[in-house]
């Protein structure tokens, strides 16, 4: 019998095909269970809600712990997703460009007012930071590269779908959990991204800090929806106020400045 190569095949007669890759599919089940999850699993569990044997998923998970898309939380046998899988996400050209077109714009920005600034997009219906400043005031709040919260209980989230026509921000959301999805079409969730679009940024208490007032922008491509935000958490100290109509002011000039480089989406 003649056998087909899939590199034989032409490309868009990939995928409507009886072809399979047994071993790819499993290790792909496991990375989609485990971002599902939100927590570590141990192996065990993987392979009985993966309905496979035990067997099987190990040597599956040998691998992906060999290759850096898993860790072991230390102590215990449980497994979560590493940081390479947004590693590769921003390391595309689309990632890439936007990461390196705006991050000049955000140093500068830190640089003339001292604050911190992290850009932030939208993956799987969730906030991710995919690039940070330092700033230079000797108390500041950082957070981590990959950090990221449900959109809409991040303020950067509801800045980024403030700033969309209906069909792309159910497609930013078509991966979030059902009940944030249905959450979209409440009316307090139109009104919130009515008002955001309305002023052109945020300014709001923090959701996960006291004390912290996040200032927020879109970052606009040329078609005018928010690729990105870059979000600037400033933190309240004693004797000291933070000026934030200068802070926003020089933050809408980073913004727009670096969303006039951005090409089509």
């Amino acid at each position: 019998m003649k056998q087909i190569s899939i590199e034989n095949r032409d490309e868009g007669e990939i995928g409507r095909g009886p072809y399979s890759a047994p071993a790819l599919e499993k290790g792909l089940d496991i990375l989609e269970l485990l971002a599902q999850a939100g927590e570590p699993l141990s192996t065990r569990a993987i392979a009985e809600q993966l309905r496979r044997s035990k067997g099987e998923i190990f040597r599956m998970v040998f691998v992906l712990l060999q290759r850096g898309y898993l860790t072991r939380e230390p102590g215990t046998d449980r497994l979560a997703l590493s940081r390479r899988l947004f590693d590769l996400g921003i390391r595309t050209p689309r990632g890439r460009q936007l990461t390196s077109v705006v991050l000049p714009y955000m140093e500068r920005f830190s640089e003339s007012t001292g604050q911190i600034a992290h850009l932030v997009v939208l993956s799987r219906g969730e906030t991710v930071v995919v690039a940070t400043t330092t700033g230079h005031l000797d108390a500041s709040v950082m957070v981590r590269l990959g950090y990221g919260r449900p959109a809409l209980e991040a303020n950067s989230g509801l800045l980024i779908l403030a700033f969309q026509p209906e069909h792309r921000l159910r497609a930013l959301m078509k991966d979030a959990p059902a009940e944030a999805r249905q959450a979209l079409d409440a009316p307090e969730i139109h009104r919130r991204l009515a008002e955001i679009r309305e002023r052109g940024y945020e300014i709001a208490p923090s959701r996960d800090i006291i004390a912290v007032t996040d200032i927020a922008c879109p970052v606009l491509g040329p078609a005018g929806h928010a690729l990105g935000s870059i979000i600037v958490p400033c933190l309240q100290r004693h004797g000291s106020m933070i000026d934030e109509k200068s802070v926003l002011e020089a933050l809408r000039d980073c913004c727009r400045d670096a969303g006039s480089q951005l090409g089509y989406e």
